[in-house]
């Protein structure tokens, strides 16, 4: 088996948090989230990782991530580009949105021909998540259906206290296995609980503190890219006509779709860490503090690349 590599989502506009939040340094010491992220995954044991980006930043983030990453593993940049469409599509005029999560992974088709996980370029995971994703992959291949594998978390643990998120709602049976995931675009914590709406806040439908939600931290197999660029003309056919500027192709959509058919079964690896991202700009001190408390509790050393 091919040893799993490593995708980070990073060409994300950050509308919400005003700038381009994927490189906005989080401590004292120049770190930003991906740093932790890049850690963890390589004492988990990932030794390559592909950054998917928008090409105008590619010197940004060369400059960002430096040389200290890839000193220790193997680094790749691929492009997501609102043009990259299938032959007989364009992009409708005014459209500046990328694709959406699908998509983003599809520019990964050229570099990555084995099993891979995918995150969150903005997202902070946890250790445990990315052991438990390596070890999944690496014991685990297609055989009549494609095994994938979501680190799920609890809902409860992954809103934040100044403003709406997007969560991939779960359904999981009794072996752990997703049979369906939703996403939800806007859910937030209120004053009586956390809820979602559909219809900007007409009506709300609550959720527990436990429920399971998808962070985007998936375990593929190379066998999604090809689902995702069969998939991506009949998304397009659709989008075009309903919602030409906005609509956006999402992984989990793609993912629901294979398990519907009876094509994949997704394994839910449940993790308890309390999940931490910079959604907007209020987020950044809450996180650097819970950042703080870990390298204090010996989770990290002060300095991530020191030699």
């Amino acid at each position: 088996m091919k040893k799993p590599v490593l995708v980070i989502m990073a060409a994300g506009m950050g509308s919400r948090y005003g700038g381009l939040k994927q490189i906005d340094k989080i401590d004292d010491k120049g770190h930003i989230i991906m740093d932790f992220s890049i850690f963890d995954a390589k004492r988990a044991g990932f030794e390559k990782v592909v950054f998917i980006i928008k090409k105008e930043n590619l010197e940004l983030f060369k400059e960002v991530i430096g040389d200290a990453v890839a000193a220790r593993m193997e680094v790749a940049f691929v492009f997501q580009d609102v043009n990259n469409l299938p032959e007989g599509f364009f992009v409708p005029e005014g459209r500046v949105k990328p694709w959406g999560t699908a998509h983003a992974v599809l520019s990964c088709l050229e570099e990555v021909d084995g099993p891979f996980a995918v995150i969150n370029a903005d997202d902070y995971y946890g250790v445990e998540a990315f052991q438990l994703i390596f070890d999944y992959l690496s014991q685990h291949q297609d055989d009549e259906k494609y095994r994938y594998a979501m680190v799920g978390y609890e809902v409860g643990k992954t809103v934040t206290d100044h403003g709406y998120v997007s969560r991939g709602v779960c359904e999981v049976n009794e072996k752990q296995e997703l049979l369906q995931v939703t996403e939800r675009t806007r859910i937030e914590k209120r004053v009586d609980g956390i809820a979602y709406t559909e219809d900007e806040g007409e009506s709300w439908n609550y959720l527990e503190p436990d429920t399971t939600v998808s962070m985007n931290m998936w375990g593929f197999q190379s066998s999604i890219l090809k689902e995702i660029k069969n998939r991506f003309p009949t998304f397009l056919k659709k989008g075009l006509q309903e919602n030409p500027l906005k609509c956006e192709f999402y992984l989990p959509a793609v993912v629901s779709s294979l398990l519907e058919e009876g094509k994949a079964t997704v394994t839910v690896l449940k993790s308890k860490d309390q999940w931490y991202g910079v959604t907007y700009q209020e987020d950044k001190p809450m996180v650097a503090q819970a950042l703080r408390n870990m390298k204090e509790q010996g989770l990290y050393p002060e300095e991530l690349w020191e030699n």
